[in-house]
């Protein structure tokens, strides 16, 4: 037996972990690291389940390839490429660049090699179909930042453990542990916020867990949290509450348009009470300090990127963004990747069909489908995906599911024979968890205290595997025109000339004035990414290197949060944009659906302590109890509708028959269905024995938050009724539509 450590790769709360091993590799232990200075010891049950998940069964081994056959054949590495390089060309031969498609799924942002070689990847297919898991949940915070600050990754996070008042609309971070907000057992923070005499208020559809331990929880009607929030700026402004520490510019735009939203006006859409609106904005006002914090339920709904606005408007106005106790920016160890210093913006090309603008870089997943289907010049003919389950968790999944059965080639990066892949030309399977060194960039980038660590391979890689790195490299590779016999590590290398290179002629620089050869020479790490790693970390302002992070292995405190907008702030009038004229056409469209009917009954989705999105659901020891593909129903609605058991929901889009639990958590008026389920006839054996149905049958692509492009799953409109399995009905994850088969 030995004993291991490593951070916990399965959410957003970065946990330190103490693995024990038999002599095989095999984990017999999953305990928090109690000498990890960031969680204490803390661990959920997705970290503990960890060993479950690296060591799956039904994981994949050796690259496969869909022969004439249609039969899944193990092959040879160098097969695969050579698969992948002869089904890209075709396409790229044949129809151009823009007919490759890319997707990028959550869990590149959990890896080194997902994060450094993602944009190699997509600069080598030279496509502009390039989608992520971006414009599924965060694309909001993104351009609300960019807009707000020109920096769309200047993304504040509450600084929970020194503040006074904490305002959560549309968040759960007792079940989510945090969303990019990565704090270690934010339970304990939260009793300790109660415990020092502050105050939590939390505004949601449902009475969360994070809700039950609240100080107060309202319920609020989905998709409404800007009409909220902007009740809050109105009389923030109109009482003369505001104490504004930053330099802002569009005050005055500000003022003119809150003027619309008063408390009295914006309650019948939210459901809030005009007077609490009022009071929790005179609360706001005055605490010592406070922090407002929005997440999936103010991501993922039609007015997304003006909820995320209001949310950072609300900080500034009472005085608390850039200020200890209220929301701030976390300083990394590493220099600040992806990074321009350029004023944001948006649009620089739009979608093919639609006319969806880009944003940092990508074309919104909800029109992929499109782009797919449709005739004509740039039609997508191929698809690059990796580890991405869009069938799941995209909106509109089933028509997704047909769509990618039509394409040409499709090559996907992925452990899992699933749902997406099951269309794969080639599949490329990365190792083991545990085979793999990890440092999570973009979550180190959001912590609510500056701390860092590394986690070496605890296992050696087999002959037969490639490291995700590598595997990533040679697709790069190949879409450049190397060919499918080049060697991975030249990626790396020319990737560390064009760092170093920089570095070495830049001011005040570390390397500054070095030989870019004598710094290469110096690097430490036993792979790509941990030389990639390495240079990062000495260009940081922490002055660390790896070898200051293996010395290490528990991780290192950095200290608290301390004001740094300054550096960040990159609006082309160098002041904070209150008013910037995309944000202010917001405020347009919202006035717009003030006089607009409410639908009688919304659909939401749900977080789920043991579970994350689609890939978490092959786990036994993480599948039943309150981790089930159930709708939530107040028992209002049950009692209204005539529903027992089993309901048949219906949207526009689609139609399911799913099984009905009672519960008085919901607000009358919502119901609930979690998000990343549908695996009936999967290959993934105990995915399969908990298929649940896939509720992305029922959102809509057709409708995103506009400036954005982020899907919508909460807020949907939707009708329930009493299931009668004498009628003919469709279940699972495919709609009710002319073209599906029943």
């Amino acid at each position: 037996m030995r004993t291991a450590h490593r951070t916990c790769p399965l959410c957003d709360a970065v946990c330190g972990l103490r693995l024990t091993l038999d002599d095989t590799g095999r984990v017999t232990s999953v305990k928090g690291d109690p000498d990890d200075p960031f969680s204490k010891g803390f661990i959920c049950p997705k970290g503990a389940s960890l060993g479950h998940l690296d060591q799956d069964p039904d994981r994949l081994r050796v690259p496969l390839v869909r022969k004439q056959d249609d039969e899944w054949h193990e092959v040879s590495w160098q097969e695969a490429f050579e698969t992948v390089e002869q089904g890209l060309k075709g396409v790229i031969d044949r129809h151009g660049r823009d007919a490759v498609a890319l997707y990028l799924g959550n869990p590149t942002f959990h890896t080194m090699g997902g994060i450094l070689y993602r944009g190699a990847l997509g600069q080598a297919l030279g496509t502009r179909n390039v989608y992520s898991a971006s414009t599924i949940d965060q694309m909001p915070k993104h351009v609300a930042c960019g807009y707000l600050f020109g920096d769309p990754l200047a993304i504040s996070v509450p600084d929970v453990d020194r503040t006074d008042y904490f305002l959560v609309l549309g968040a759960n971070p007792v079940e989510s542990n945090g969303s990019l907000c990565s704090a270690p057992d934010f339970p304990s923070r939260l009793k300790a916020l109660r415990g020092r005499g502050g105050r939590l208020v939390v505004v949601d559809p449902r009475r969360t867990r994070t809700a039950a331990v609240a100080d107060e929880h309202l319920f609020i009607r989905p998709g409404t949290d800007a009409f909220l929030l902007f009740g809050i700026v109105h009389t923030l402004l109109s009482e003369d509450l505001t104490t504004i520490g930053l330099d802002v510019a569009g005050l005055d735009d500000l003022r003119r348009l809150s003027e619309d939203f008063t408390p009295d006006i914006v309650s019948p859409v939210c459901g809030v009470p005009a007077a609490d609106i009022v009071r929790i904005a005179r609360e706001l006002a005055a605490a010592p300090t406070a922090a407002v914090y929005s997440r999936i339920g103010g991501s993922t709904v039609e007015f997304g990127t003006a909820t995320q606005w209001l949310v950072d408007v609300v900080n500034i106005l009472t005085g608390n963004f850039d200020r200890p106790g209220g929301v701030m920016f976390t300083r990394t160890a590493t220099m600040d990747l992806g990074r321009t210093g350029e004023p944001y913006t948006t649009g620089r090309w739009h979608s093919r069909v639609r006319g969806l603008p880009e944003s940092l870089g990508e074309l919104p997943v909800a029109t992929l489908a499109d782009e797919i289907e449709t005739p004509g010049e740039g039609q997508v003919r191929a698809l690059v995906s990796v580890a991405g389950n869009l069938v799941l968790s995209a909106p509109g999944g089933p028509r997704l599911d047909r769509a990618l059965a039509g394409l040409d080639f499709v090559v996907c990066v992925d452990p899992y024979l699933n749902e997406t892949t099951k269309h794969a030309n080639v599949i490329l399977p990365p190792p083991r968890i545990l085979q793999m060194p990890h440092y999570d960039f973009l979550l180190l980038s959001v912590t609510v205290r500056n701390y860092t660590r590394f986690s070496p391979a605890i296992l050696p890689l087999s002959p037969e595997q490639m490291s995700e790195a590598d595997i990533l490299s040679k697709l790069t590779l190949i879409a450049s025109g190397q060919g499918a016999g080049a060697d991975p590590a030249a990626l790396t290398e020319m990737m560390l000339d064009q760092i170093l290179g920089g570095a070495t002629q830049a001011p005040g620089s570390p390397f500054e004035g070095r030989d870019v050869a004598e710094v290469r020479a110096s690097l430490r790490g036993d792979s790509g990414p941990e030389l990639l790693l390495d240079a990062f970390l000495r260009l940081g302002t922490h002055g660390l290197s790896l070898a200051d992070l293996l010395d290490n292995p528990h991780g290192i405190d950095l200290g608290p949060l301390t004001p740094r907008l300054a550096e960040l702030l990159c609006t082309e009038s160098g002041r904070v944009e209150l008013a910037a004229p995309r944000l202010a056409e917001e405020a347009g469209r919202l006035r717009e659906r003030l006089a607009a009917p409410a639908p009688e009954l919304l659909l939401i989705g749900r977080r789920q302590l043991r579970s994350n999105n689609s890939w978490l659901h092959n786990v036994p020891t993480l599948v039943g109890g309150s981790n089930q593909c159930t709708l939530h129903v107040n028992p209002a609605d049950i009692a209204r509708y005539g529903i027992g058991g089993q309901a048949v929901i219906r949207s526009a889009n689609g139609e399911l028959v799913v099984p009905v639990e009672p519960n008085d958590a919901i607000m009358p008026g919502v119901v609930s269905l979690p998000h990343g389920w549908g695996h009936a006839g999967s290959t993934q054996r105990v995915a399969a024995e908990h298929a649940g149905v896939n509720a992305n049958a029922l959102t809509d692509e057709s409708v995103v938050d506009v400036p954005s492009g982020n899907a919508v799953f909460n807020g949907v409109p939707v009708t329930l009724a009493p299931y009668e399995p004498e009628k003919p009905a469709l279940t699972g994850s495919f709609p009710l539509s002319s073209t599906a088969a029943v």
